[in-house]
């Protein structure tokens, strides 16, 4: 089976694309196109796979170069999105075009080429502050920022093309998802950068919004799930941990792993819009246990410190460390 991946440049688009290759999927990996002739996180995958993959270079939002990249290939892996929820406030009409539009012309290159499988990604911020937890996929969901909605509209126009052409669409809904090479702009990063790089007071937002955080690996293995089974086609399916814990428990906990004491200081640039900010996500995932076989193997409290103690020591390695800007905030 031949599959593209979009986003293969990013946080777990390079973990998937190493993953694929591993399991011995004939790969393309959709990158975004830059006159630097980078691959983003690919420049940094693991040796073995090195090569073994085809890379495009192209852009979401160009329908003919999505339909080209598309040419050939069995299913897609959609993750390329824009998925700073800071940035969305600065520049919202690029969320709708990469997003929404971008969407769009990968369900429309699937439909035409007669794809086998389309695997969309949602976010686990389409949902808004939990109304009932822990929450299934029947949840409300609440545009409470550009970014948000955005995916909402995404999520919609995929599922669309599955009621009204049959498109086989099936949609994986990670929520945080952390591990090596995650971008700053995510407040795990954000809090070991800074430790990292010898920092004892750590400038943070909020403290008080839980999250359901879950380790790269276990999202990965969710999209192979969704990949390799019929029975998520139709079906929008949640990927978490099981468990949420706060942002301020989260600093506690890597400070304690990495053996240090630190003072946590609220930076204003940091807060999102009081009526923006989601206040708890916590995932059910029972229907991805029903449908696809899949659970965490990073679960509960204890997976959580077993993720974070990997991510740490990568992102605590000089070489990995040189490449993140921990005195700056990142969008």
């Amino acid at each position: 089976m031949r599959v593209l991946v979009t986003g293969a440049d990013g946080f777990i688009g390079s973990h998937l694309t190493e993953a694929l290759v591993k399991e011995g999927y004939e790969t393309r990996a959709f990158v975004l196109y830059n006159s630097f002739g980078t691959q983003g996180w690919l420049d940094h995958c693991a040796p073995e796979v090195n090569g073994e993959f085809e890379v495009w270079a192209g852009d979401v939002r160009d329908p003919n170069g999505v339909r080209t990249a598309m040419e050939g290939c069995d299913a897609v892996l959609h993750l390329a999105a824009l998925i700073a929820i800071p940035y969305s406030y600065h520049s919202p009409d690029t969320y709708v075009d990469t997003n929404i539009k971008g969407t769009l012309n990968i369900v429309q290159a699937a439909r035409a080429l007669n794809v086998s499988k389309v695997v969309h990604t949602s976010t686990s911020e389409v949902y808004g502050t939990a109304q009932v937890v822990p929450m299934t996929e029947e949840h409300p969901l609440q545009g409470q920022s550009p970014y948000s909605a955005s995916k909402i509209g995404a999520d919609q126009i995929a599922m669309s093309f599955h009621r009204s052409f049959a498109t086989p669409v099936a949609i994986l809904r990670p929520f945080n998802t952390y591990g090596p090479r995650q971008s700053a702009r995510a407040v795990i990063p954000t809090i070991i950068t800074q430790i990292a790089a010898g920092a004892k007071t750590i400038k943070l937002g909020s403290i008080r919004p839980t999250r359901d955080f879950s380790f790269v690996s276990d999202t990965v293995a969710g999209f192979m799930s969704q990949l390799e089974s019929d029975s998520g086609v139709g079906e929008v399916i949640n990927i978490g941990s099981g468990f949420d814990i706060s942002i301020g428990e989260v600093a506690q906990t890597i400070a304690d792993t990495m053996e240090i004491e630190i003072e946590i200081v609220a930076d204003q640039e940091r807060f999102r819009p009081k009526d923006s900010e989601v206040e708890r996500l916590f995932a059910s995932t029972d229907k991805a246990r029903r449908l696809l076989g899949w659970e965490p193997e990073y679960g509960g409290l204890g997976g959580f410190k077993s993720g974070l103690k990997t991510t740490i020591e990568w992102f605590s390695k000089s070489v990995n460390l040189k490449l993140y800007k921990p005195e700056i905030y990142n969008l």
